[in-house]
């Protein structure tokens, strides 16, 4: 179709064609290249709230945070964002550790400002994240509080929850490591209670020679003298995959990975925590206990910092066919995978922070924190001694997919000081295996297994003294 040969039609036309390079030159944004929200979500979590905000092109945001009263603003170009950014006044919930409440409006002709009224205040992390995997462009607002909760300290005070608690110690008196307090509190109420159960208070040996022996030696307490066999507080860190942002893989009818299991994990945490393995007490950590997304690395950060004595971490498997089925355990690998499965597998479980989303310069440190070494080659050794006893117990419950451990270079794997095993339960991605994995019963025969699996390693592999902190 060829264009009119009207002179006054060609006027108008050079005139819009003159507008819209002046509209162009001031740097104004055309409506047609406008973004489009796609979606908005809400994570509200003890360790920190994220807000995601996803559209299909990335958004021009500027952050201000303000101190008193707490809040953050963020302004969006475009002011026909307003009606999908008022999404997020209703994404609040009553329980949330951070936001009171979400305003949102025009700023300007051109601007809509986001205003998140706080409950603290908080440490904002504001950052664009690229289109990964079923994600388009991502904005992400973090607010995380001043003062991180301490997972060693949430654990000592679930532990003692209920107890007697001994007094401070006296002025001047070296500080304790706080498992080791927690132990020194353990011993304290044994003695207490000891009686009541008719048990024997501890007592030194007479001399051989049958002289009388003062009950001290001297310069020690008379407390330490009577204190019985130290009990070893034996720590197990479940780390129930993905979350958040990140749901991990999706089977056939839509059962995210995420949920199963965190719901195996809980009932493994449920079966395990306050019982003992030979004669000592088990208390488990758990590295997420709710739906949001913990980076790789924080995830063997919490492990490490409650120094736990193994490290499990709990995955749903998945592949391009709906076949595979089974069980599988994998460890650390120092060099290469095992297997190409194996490599494949480590590839697309260490993707999960470009999925959960990690601001760049968070992503280069945790990669420099991975980086292996040669001390790494007992972690290696006990960790495939406890897979192997994890293997032998799942097969109890179903299919194994793999008769031995596998190996790969797994990110969350490398605590160099803990022993490290990813057992996959079972093929997500398999229309059977997904529907057992929905079912209470077989997550709790699951749980049991691996409950079973790492008591019996305990058993043959007693837990070493922990190191005091220096």
């Amino acid at each position: 179709m060829t264009a009119p040969r009207d002179p006054g039609r060609r006027q108008a036309l050079r005139g819009w064609r003159a507008l819209l390079l002046a509209l162009g030159a001031g740097g104004l944004a055309w409506p047609v290249w406008a973004a489009r929200v796609l979606g908005v979500r809400v994570w509200p979590a003890r360790d920190y709230t994220r807000v995601t905000i996803e559209s299909d092109t990335a958004l021009q945001a500027t952050p201000v945070y303000v101190a008193d009263p707490p809040r953050l603003a963020v302004d969006i170009r475009g002011a026909d964002l307003l009606p999908s950014l008022q999404e997020l006044v209703r994404r609040v919930q009553p329980d949330d550790p951070f936001v009171e409440r979400v305003r949102v409006g025009l700023y300007n002709a051109e601007t809509v400002r986001l205003v998140l009224d706080l409950k603290q205040p908080v440490g904002p992390q504001v950052f664009q994240l690229d289109p990964v995997a079923a994600y388009q462009h991502r904005l992400v607002l973090d607010l995380y509080p001043l003062t991180p909760p301490d997972p060693l300290e949430e654990l000592i005070a679930r532990h003692l929850a209920g107890q007697p608690t001994s007094p401070p110690p006296p002025g001047g008196a070296p500080a304790h490591d706080p498992i080791a307090e927690l132990i020194e509190r353990r011993l304290q109420r044994e003695m207490t209670e000891a009686p009541a159960r008719g048990a024997p208070p501890s007592r030194p040996a007479p001399p051989a020679d049958g002289t009388a022996r003062s009950a001290t030696a001297p310069g020690a307490s008379p407390t330490a003298a009577r204190r019985p066999a130290a009990e070893r507080l034996i720590i197990v860190a479940l780390d129930p995959g993905h979350g958040g942002e990140d749901p991990g893989a999706i089977g056939p009818e839509g059962t995210r990975e995420k949920d199963v299991v965190l719901a195996i994990a809980r009932r493994l945490r449920d079966r395990l925590d306050g019982t003992r393995i030979n004669g000592n007490p088990v208390r488990v950590f758990m590295t997420r206990d709710d739906d949001y997304f913990v980076p790789l690395h924080v995830r063997v950060q919490k492990a490490r910092r409650v120094q736990a004595d193994l490290f499990v971490s709990i995955h749903a498997d998945a592949f391009f066919s709906p076949r595979p089925r089974g069980a599988s355990v994998y460890a650390l690998s120092p060099r290469g995978a095992s297997s190409a499965a194996a490599r494949w597998l480590a590839n697309q479980e260490n993707a999960a922070d470009r999925v959960g989303g990690l601001p760049v310069a968070v992503k280069d440190t945790a990669v420099q924190r991975a980086l292996l070494d040669m001390s790494m080659t007992a972690q290696i050794n006990d960790s495939l001694s406890l897979g192997a006893t994890l293997l032998r117990e799942l097969d109890r419950v179903g299919d194994l997919h793999k008769p031995r451990v596998e190996q790969a270079g797994f990110a969350v794997l490398r605590a160099p000081d803990i022993p490290s095993v990813l057992v996959e339960t079972a093929f997500i991605s398999n229309p059977d295996e997904e529907r057992r994995l929905r079912d209470p019963a077989f997550q709790a025969r699951m749980a049991e297994a691996l409950a079973r699996g790492i008591q019996r390693y305990f058993e043959r592999n007693p837990p070493l003294a922990r190191n005091r902190a220096t």
